[in-house]
């Protein structure tokens, strides 16, 4: 796609598949990412996307959308972001994922949808999504449900997640908190441990 003169290459145009897809510790097979510094990797091996939050943008930007709209690479019914948390366990299909970190939504989302303030909008909402990773691999179908194995005591939802890096950049006991979470992603962790330093600091 194309922004102003520049292209972009970018794997967010995603389609439904009836197909059972084998999920590995670094995504499904048959998928991939273009921009592999910022998206993929086993934190991220899985991104998914609760449908109820749909209309929300649909709203917003007065059009319907279709499943992977947001080139997620699931799209599930119910399970949004204030009702699940960092380090959920899931099992599906033959798969077993948990949850690591909240989507960042970049700017080639706006480009996608030709709305440039859509990243923001995400951010706003809290309504990112958010991504697996693959604790067990295995086959997977746009039959199979998923349910919830376990859950870390104490945790963060998602959208406690999104608050905490988003809109309460300088509380350091949320920062902290978010922090302990054993399951949240590397990257996460290293931007909220260098944001912390230098709250602590100043």
């Amino acid at each position: 796609m194309m922004n102003g003169s520049k292209e972009i290459y970018s794997a967010i145009y995603k389609s439904s598949t009836t197909e059972r897809l084998f999920l590995s510790r670094t995504g499904f097979h048959g998928d991939e990412q273009a921009d592999l510094v910022n998206h993929g990797g086993e934190d991220k091996a899985v991104c998914v996307f609760s449908h109820q939050a749909y209309p929300v943008y649909e709203d917003l930007m007065g059009r319907s959308l279709d499943p992977g709209a947001f080139g997620e690479n699931v799209t599930v019914s119910g399970f949004g972001e204030t009702d699940v948390y960092i380090g959920d366990t899931f099992q599906l299909g033959e798969a077993v994922v948990q949850i690591s970190q909240p989507r960042v939504p970049c700017f080639k989302l706006g480009l996608k949808h030709q709305y440039k303030e859509l990243p923001l909008h995400f951010q706003t909402t809290g309504l990112t999504g958010y991504y697996f990773r693959v604790l067990t691999e295995g086959y997977v179908s746009s039959e199979d449900s998923l349910t919830l194995q376990s859950r870390e005591q104490d945790s963060l939802s998602v959208m406690e997640a999104n608050v905490i890096m988003h809109h309460r950049k300088t509380d350091i006991s949320s920062i902290k908190k978010l922090l302990s979470l054993s399951a949240l992603a590397a990257s996460w962790k290293e931007t909220l441990s260098k944001r912390l330093a230098k709250l602590e600091t100043t």
